[in-house]
Protein backbone atom coordinates (compact mmCIF):
# COMPACT_ATOMS: atom_id res chain seq x y z
CA UNK A 1 0.00 0.00 0.00
CA UNK A 2 1.25 3.45 -1.34
CA UNK A 3 2.12 5.95 2.10
CA UNK A 4 0.72 9.34 1.35
CA UNK A 5 2.57 12.14 0.68
CA UNK A 6 1.08 15.25 2.26
CA UNK A 7 2.02 18.39 -0.57
CA UNK A 8 2.39 21.96 1.13
CA UNK A 9 -0.70 23.92 0.47
CA UNK A 10 -0.14 26.81 -2.06
CA UNK A 11 -0.21 30.47 -0.09
CA UNK A 12 -2.05 32.27 -3.33
CA UNK A 13 -2.49 35.76 -1.42
CA UNK A 14 1.48 35.75 -1.01
CA UNK A 15 2.15 35.35 -4.29
CA UNK A 16 4.26 37.80 -6.69
CA UNK A 17 1.62 40.64 -8.60
CA UNK A 18 3.42 42.03 -11.63
CA UNK A 19 0.92 44.48 -12.48
CA UNK A 20 2.44 47.65 -10.26
CA UNK A 21 -0.61 48.90 -8.37
CA UNK A 22 -1.24 49.03 -5.32
CA UNK A 23 -4.29 48.38 -3.52
CA UNK A 24 -5.36 51.23 -1.04
CA UNK A 25 -7.98 49.43 1.28
CA UNK A 26 -8.64 46.00 0.92
CA UNK A 27 -10.02 43.36 3.67
CA UNK A 28 -13.95 42.59 4.84
CA UNK A 29 -16.67 44.53 5.29
CA UNK A 30 -20.23 43.95 6.62
CA UNK A 31 -19.31 41.47 9.64
CA UNK A 32 -21.20 41.88 13.17
CA UNK A 33 -19.35 41.33 16.23
CA UNK A 34 -21.12 41.77 20.22
CA UNK A 35 -19.46 45.23 21.66
CA UNK A 36 -19.43 46.73 24.46
CA UNK A 37 -19.68 50.20 25.00
CA UNK A 38 -19.48 52.76 28.34
CA UNK A 39 -22.01 55.49 28.40
CA UNK A 40 -22.27 58.68 30.87
CA UNK A 41 -24.52 57.35 33.74
CA UNK A 42 -21.63 55.16 34.27
CA UNK A 43 -22.60 51.98 32.96
CA UNK A 44 -22.53 50.01 29.90
CA UNK A 45 -24.46 49.28 26.98
CA UNK A 46 -24.43 45.38 25.21
CA UNK A 47 -24.54 45.86 21.48
CA UNK A 48 -24.01 44.87 18.56
CA UNK A 49 -21.47 46.41 16.22
CA UNK A 50 -20.96 46.14 12.51
CA UNK A 51 -17.06 46.18 11.47
CA UNK A 52 -15.48 46.79 8.47
CA UNK A 53 -12.03 46.23 8.43
CA UNK A 54 -9.11 46.55 6.03
CA UNK A 55 -5.16 47.52 5.14
CA UNK A 56 -3.59 48.50 2.28
CA UNK A 57 -1.77 46.03 0.21
CA UNK A 58 1.48 46.83 -1.60
CA UNK A 59 1.89 46.27 -5.69
CA UNK A 60 3.88 43.17 -5.31
CA UNK A 61 1.20 41.19 -3.57
CA UNK A 62 -1.26 39.39 -5.45
CA UNK A 63 -3.82 39.11 -2.25
CA UNK A 64 -4.31 40.19 1.45
CA UNK A 65 -5.44 37.14 4.28
CA UNK A 66 -8.63 37.49 4.45
CA UNK A 67 -9.37 34.68 7.13
CA UNK A 68 -7.17 36.57 9.66
CA UNK A 69 -9.39 39.63 9.64
CA UNK A 70 -12.10 37.63 11.38
CA UNK A 71 -9.10 36.04 13.30
CA UNK A 72 -8.43 39.18 14.80
CA UNK A 73 -11.92 40.09 15.75
CA UNK A 74 -12.90 36.49 17.28
CA UNK A 75 -9.49 36.93 19.48
CA UNK A 76 -11.06 39.18 21.67
CA UNK A 77 -14.37 37.91 22.30
CA UNK A 78 -16.79 40.11 23.76
CA UNK A 79 -14.12 42.21 25.20
CA UNK A 80 -14.42 44.89 22.48
CA UNK A 81 -14.82 48.11 23.34
CA UNK A 82 -13.42 51.80 22.78
CA UNK A 83 -10.32 50.97 25.08
CA UNK A 84 -9.37 48.22 22.99
CA UNK A 85 -10.40 49.62 19.75
CA UNK A 86 -6.59 50.87 18.71
CA UNK A 87 -5.24 47.79 20.23
CA UNK A 88 -7.40 45.41 17.52
CA UNK A 89 -6.07 48.27 15.16
CA UNK A 90 -2.70 47.84 14.98
CA UNK A 91 -2.58 43.83 16.04
CA UNK A 92 -4.33 43.77 12.43
CA UNK A 93 -1.38 45.72 10.82
CA UNK A 94 1.01 43.25 11.96
CA UNK A 95 -0.61 40.75 11.87
CA UNK A 96 -0.95 41.48 8.06
CA UNK A 97 2.42 43.08 7.44
CA UNK A 98 1.38 46.31 6.40
CA UNK A 99 1.81 50.47 7.31
CA UNK A 100 -1.45 51.18 7.68
CA UNK A 101 -5.10 50.09 7.99
CA UNK A 102 -8.81 51.00 8.71
CA UNK A 103 -11.75 49.70 11.08
CA UNK A 104 -15.07 51.09 11.47
CA UNK A 105 -17.42 49.88 13.92
CA UNK A 106 -21.20 50.78 13.69
CA UNK A 107 -23.69 49.90 16.29
CA UNK A 108 -26.99 51.04 17.82
CA UNK A 109 -26.71 53.52 21.18
CA UNK A 110 -29.72 54.25 23.35
CA UNK A 111 -30.25 56.51 25.40
CA UNK A 112 -33.32 56.75 27.67
CA UNK A 113 -34.70 60.39 27.46
CA UNK A 114 -37.49 62.11 29.91
CA UNK A 115 -40.56 63.43 28.22
CA UNK A 116 -39.98 67.81 28.43
CA UNK A 117 -43.77 67.65 30.11
CA UNK A 118 -45.10 64.55 31.56
CA UNK A 119 -41.20 63.71 32.27
CA UNK A 120 -42.24 60.15 30.93
CA UNK A 121 -38.93 57.82 30.24
CA UNK A 122 -38.42 56.10 26.92
CA UNK A 123 -35.10 54.87 25.00
CA UNK A 124 -34.20 56.36 21.63
CA UNK A 125 -31.74 55.26 19.42
CA UNK A 126 -28.85 56.67 17.52
CA UNK A 127 -26.52 55.14 15.22
CA UNK A 128 -22.84 55.69 16.05
CA UNK A 129 -19.74 54.51 13.92
CA UNK A 130 -15.81 54.26 15.17
CA UNK A 131 -13.67 54.93 12.55
CA UNK A 132 -9.75 54.52 13.34
CA UNK A 133 -7.10 54.61 11.27
CA UNK A 134 -3.16 53.99 11.25
CA UNK A 135 -0.87 55.51 8.67
CA UNK A 136 2.48 55.38 9.32
CA UNK A 137 2.52 54.32 12.94
CA UNK A 138 0.06 57.44 13.55
CA UNK A 139 -3.31 56.56 15.04
CA UNK A 140 -6.35 58.77 14.28
CA UNK A 141 -9.65 57.91 15.72
CA UNK A 142 -12.90 59.62 14.41
CA UNK A 143 -16.14 59.29 15.83
CA UNK A 144 -19.61 59.50 13.93
CA UNK A 145 -22.91 60.20 15.22
CA UNK A 146 -26.09 60.04 13.40
CA UNK A 147 -28.96 62.12 15.17
CA UNK A 148 -32.47 62.22 14.50
CA UNK A 149 -34.19 65.42 15.18
CA UNK A 150 -36.99 68.19 13.90
CA UNK A 151 -36.98 70.73 12.00
CA UNK A 152 -38.93 73.84 11.42
CA UNK A 153 -38.97 76.02 7.88
CA UNK A 154 -38.42 79.62 8.35
CA UNK A 155 -39.76 80.43 5.10
CA UNK A 156 -43.15 78.55 5.81
CA UNK A 157 -43.56 80.05 9.24
CA UNK A 158 -42.69 83.64 7.53
CA UNK A 159 -45.36 83.22 4.71
CA UNK A 160 -48.27 81.13 5.76
CA UNK A 161 -51.31 82.52 7.48
CA UNK A 162 -51.03 79.65 10.24
CA UNK A 163 -48.53 76.83 10.75
CA UNK A 164 -45.42 75.49 9.23
CA UNK A 165 -44.28 72.51 7.42
CA UNK A 166 -42.10 70.68 9.80
CA UNK A 167 -40.13 67.08 9.38
CA UNK A 168 -37.97 64.94 10.86
CA UNK A 169 -34.11 65.61 9.71
CA UNK A 170 -30.96 63.52 10.40
CA UNK A 171 -27.92 65.61 11.96
CA UNK A 172 -24.82 63.99 11.55
CA UNK A 173 -21.56 65.09 13.45
CA UNK A 174 -17.91 63.48 12.59
CA UNK A 175 -15.55 64.68 15.16
CA UNK A 176 -11.83 63.94 15.24
CA UNK A 177 -10.59 64.70 18.84
CA UNK A 178 -7.88 65.13 21.00
CA UNK A 179 -9.01 63.88 24.18
CA UNK A 180 -11.95 61.25 25.56
CA UNK A 181 -15.30 62.81 24.29
CA UNK A 182 -19.11 61.03 25.72
CA UNK A 183 -21.21 60.11 22.71
CA UNK A 184 -23.72 61.50 24.79
CA UNK A 185 -21.96 64.94 24.24
CA UNK A 186 -21.98 65.00 20.81
CA UNK A 187 -25.67 63.91 21.11
CA UNK A 188 -26.32 66.72 23.02
CA UNK A 189 -24.63 69.20 20.31
CA UNK A 190 -27.15 68.30 17.54
CA UNK A 191 -30.32 67.97 19.51
CA UNK A 192 -29.56 71.69 21.23
CA UNK A 193 -29.26 73.24 17.88
CA UNK A 194 -32.04 71.87 15.88
CA UNK A 195 -35.93 73.48 16.15
CA UNK A 196 -36.45 70.22 18.60
CA UNK A 197 -35.40 67.10 19.80
CA UNK A 198 -37.43 63.74 19.36
CA UNK A 199 -38.80 61.82 21.62
CA UNK A 200 -39.60 57.81 22.05
CA UNK A 201 -42.87 58.55 23.78
CA UNK A 202 -44.86 61.35 24.44
CA UNK A 203 -48.15 62.29 26.11
CA UNK A 204 -50.20 65.22 24.97
CA UNK A 205 -49.15 67.71 26.89
CA UNK A 206 -45.36 66.63 25.50
CA UNK A 207 -46.90 66.82 21.84
CA UNK A 208 -47.97 70.50 21.82
CA UNK A 209 -44.48 71.54 24.13
CA UNK A 210 -42.58 70.22 20.92
CA UNK A 211 -44.71 71.54 18.53
CA UNK A 212 -44.70 74.99 19.70
CA UNK A 213 -40.98 74.92 20.72
CA UNK A 214 -40.13 73.81 17.03
CA UNK A 215 -42.80 76.70 16.01
CA UNK A 216 -40.36 79.14 17.89
CA UNK A 217 -37.38 77.98 16.59
CA UNK A 218 -37.31 77.62 12.91
CA UNK A 219 -34.05 76.78 11.38
CA UNK A 220 -32.73 75.90 7.50
CA UNK A 221 -30.38 72.74 6.78
CA UNK A 222 -28.09 75.92 6.44
CA UNK A 223 -28.62 77.26 10.17
CA UNK A 224 -28.33 74.06 11.91
CA UNK A 225 -24.66 73.21 10.45
CA UNK A 226 -23.52 76.62 11.31
CA UNK A 227 -24.78 76.86 14.07
CA UNK A 228 -23.28 73.26 15.45
CA UNK A 229 -20.26 74.72 13.70
CA UNK A 230 -19.98 77.13 15.77
CA UNK A 231 -20.19 75.15 18.70
CA UNK A 232 -17.29 72.89 17.44
CA UNK A 233 -15.19 75.88 16.81
CA UNK A 234 -15.11 76.53 20.49
CA UNK A 235 -14.85 73.10 21.52
CA UNK A 236 -10.98 72.32 22.19
CA UNK A 237 -11.61 69.01 22.68
CA UNK A 238 -12.15 68.92 18.80
CA UNK A 239 -9.64 68.58 16.24
CA UNK A 240 -11.68 68.42 13.32
CA UNK A 241 -15.14 67.96 12.18
CA UNK A 242 -17.52 67.67 9.47
CA UNK A 243 -21.32 68.72 10.19
CA UNK A 244 -24.53 67.57 7.94
CA UNK A 245 -28.10 68.20 7.90
CA UNK A 246 -30.72 66.16 5.90
CA UNK A 247 -34.27 67.42 6.10
CA UNK A 248 -36.63 64.48 4.92
CA UNK A 249 -38.75 67.45 3.81
CA UNK A 250 -42.50 66.90 4.37
CA UNK A 251 -43.90 68.91 0.79
CA UNK A 252 -41.99 68.14 -1.21
CA UNK A 253 -40.49 64.25 -2.78
CA UNK A 254 -36.94 65.29 -1.99
CA UNK A 255 -34.45 66.07 1.03
CA UNK A 256 -32.89 69.42 1.83
CA UNK A 257 -29.11 68.87 2.62
CA UNK A 258 -25.94 71.06 4.08
CA UNK A 259 -22.54 70.12 4.95
CA UNK A 260 -19.43 72.34 6.85
CA UNK A 261 -16.38 70.54 7.30
CA UNK A 262 -13.05 71.88 9.00
CA UNK A 263 -9.54 70.91 10.30
CA UNK A 264 -8.34 72.83 12.86
CA UNK A 265 -5.11 71.28 12.53
CA UNK A 266 -4.55 71.27 8.87
CA UNK A 267 -4.33 73.66 5.65
CA UNK A 268 -6.33 71.04 4.50
CA UNK A 269 -10.22 71.68 5.87
CA UNK A 270 -11.43 68.93 3.22
CA UNK A 271 -8.81 66.04 5.47
CA UNK A 272 -11.64 64.32 7.87
CA UNK A 273 -14.39 63.97 4.88
CA UNK A 274 -12.31 61.13 3.28
CA UNK A 275 -12.17 58.79 6.40
CA UNK A 276 -16.06 59.12 7.29
CA UNK A 277 -17.71 58.14 3.63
Amino acid sequence: MNKQIDLPIADVQSSPDTRRIAIDRVGIKAIRHPVIVADKDGGVQHTIAVFNMYVNLPHNFKGTHMSRFVEILNSHEREISVESFQVILREMTEKLETDSGHIEMTFPYFINKSAPVSQVRSLLDYEITFIGEIKNDEYLFTMKVIVPVTSLCPCSKKISNYGAHNQRSHVTISVRTNSFVWIEDIIQIAEANASCELYGLLKRPDEKYVTEKAYDNPKFVEDIVRDIADVLNHDTRIDAYVVESENFESIHNHSAYALIEKDKKSLNPHAIARNVE
